[in-house]
C-alpha cells in the first residue's frame, strides 16, 4: 500500500509547534530580557508567524513532492530537505528587515551579524519542523501499516474459514446420494421420504452458505433436518434426545454447521442395531452445547479423512479462539462448544 502523507496531521501539529513555542519565546523574553511588554509581544507574534510560516511551507511542499514521489523515500527526503531549508532560509530573510524594526536599539547589529543570525535560526527551525513531522509520517506510516496487516489477516481468516467449511458439503452429498440408492431399491416411499428432508436440509445449507456463525435455533433446525434424514435410515437404531432452552436458542450462536457433522459423526463410527441403538443427546452446560453419544465403536472402522472434528475445531479457533473440548470416556463420547454471544454474529 503506497504511504499517505498525513495533512490533516501535520496541520494539527504546526498549530501545536507555534502555540508552544510562542509561549517559550514569550516566557523567556519575561524573565531573562528587559524589555518593554510591547517589544515581548511584538517578538512573541513574530516568532509565531515565522515558525507558522515556516511549518506550513514544509506541508505545502511535501505534498507537491508526494504527487510525484513515493512518501518516505530517500528520493522524497533528499528533495524536501533541500526545498523546505531553501524555504526557511528565504523565509526568515524576508523577515529579518522587521525583526530589526522591532528590536530595541541595543539589540541592533550589523548586516553581517543579523544574516548569520536569521540563516542559523532558519536552519534550528526548519530542523526541529522536521524531526516533528517525521515523527507524524512514522506514526501515520506504521498506523497504516497495521491497518492494511489486520485486513490481510481478516481476509486470510475469511478464506480460511470458507475453504474449511467447503470441505463439509462434498463429503456430506457424497453419503446421502449413496443412501439416497440404497432407499430407491429397498422401500422407494422411504426413498421419496428422504429426498424431501435432503431438499430441506440442503435448502437450509444454502441459505447460510456464506454464514460463519448462526443462531443455535438455526444450528438446531439443520440439525433436525439432517435426524430426520437418519431416522428413515436406521428406525429405532438411533435415538436423539434434544434438549436446548428457548433463550439459548433465540441468544447465542454457534460456528455454522457445527452440530451436524457432530451427529453424522457419531453415526459413521458407532454401530446401530434396534438391540443397541445409538443414543444421542443435545443439551447446554455452563456455556457451552454438548453432543454425547454412547459409546459402541464399529468391528471394523469406516475409511475417514478427518474432516469433522478437525474442521470444527479449527473453525471454532478461527472464530473465537476458543477451543472445542472432546471427551472421550470408555462408553461414551462428548463433543462440546462454546456459545458465542451477539458480537460473533454475521453483519
Amino acid at each position: 500500500m503506497k504511504p499517505v502523507l498525513p495533512v490533516k496531521n501535520l496541520v494539527r501539529i504546526n498549530w501545536v509547534l507555534i502555540i508552544v513555542f510562542s509561549m517559550a519565546v514569550l516566557l523567556f523574553l519575561t524573565f531573562m530580557l528587559e524589555e518593554t511588554e510591547l517589544h515581548k509581544l511584538l517578538y512573541g507574534v513574530m516568532t509565531a508567524v515565522a515558525l507558522g510560516l515556516i511549518s506550513f511551507a514544509n506541508v505545502a511542499i511535501m505534498k507537491l513532492l508526494s504527487r510525484r514521489l513515493v512518501v518516505h523515500t530517500s528520493t522524497f527526503k533528499q528533495y524536501r530537505f533541500v526545498c523546505t531549508y531553501v524555504a526557511s532560509l528565504v523565509i526568515y530573510l524576508v523577515l529579518a528587515p522587521v525583526f530589526d524594526f522591532i528590536s530595541p536599539q541595543q539589540y541592533r547589529y550589523s548586516y553581517a551579524v543579523y544574516l548569520l543570525i536569521f540563516v542559523l535560526a532558519g536552519i534550528v527551525v526548519n530542523t526541529v519542523v522536521i524531526v516533528v513531522h517525521d515523527f507524524v509520517i512514522l506514526q501515520s506510516i506504521r498506523l497504516h501499516s497495521d491497518l492494511e496487516l489486520s485486513r490481510l489477516k481478516t481476509v486470510h481468516t475469511e478464506a480460511a474459514n470458507l475453504l474449511l467449511k467447503q470441505q463439509i458439503h462434498p463429503h456430506f452429498l457424497f453419503n446421502a446420494l449413496n443412501t439416497v440408492k440404497a432407499l430407491y431399491h429397498t422401500n422407494q416411499d422411504m426413498g421419496d421420504s428422504y429426498i424431501v428432508h435432503l431438499a430441506n436440509f440442503l435448502r437450509a445449507s444454502i441459505h447460510h452458505h456464506t454464514a460463519k456463525t448462526a443462531l443455535v435455533a438455526e444450528e438446531l433446525g439443520i440439525l433436525e433436518s439432517y435426524l430426520e434424514m437418519q431416522r428413515i435410515r436406521f428406525g429405532e437404531a438411533l435415538k436423539c434426545a434434544i434438549d436446548i432452552p428457548a433463550e439459548i436458542r433465540q441468544r447465542y450462536y454457534l460456528p455454522a454447521f457445527s452440530l451436524q457433522p457432530l451427529l453424522e459423526n457419531a453415526i459413521k463410527h458407532n454401530e446401530l442395531t434396534c438391540m443397541a441403538p445409538l443414543s444421542v443427546q443435545v443439551y447446554c452446560s455452563n456455556g457451552r452445547i454438548v453432543v454425547c453419544n454412547n459409546l459402541k465403536r464399529r468391528t471394523i472402522a469406516l475409511p475417514s479423512a478427518h474432516y469433522g472434528l478437525a474442521n470444527l475445531a479449527e473453525r471454532s479457533r478461527i472464530l473465537s479462539g476458543d477451543e472445542i473440548v472432546v471427551d472421550e470416556k470408555e462408553y461414551s463420547f462428548s463433543v462440546s462448544i462454546k456459545l458465542l454471544s451477539d458480537e460473533y454474529r454475521d453483519h
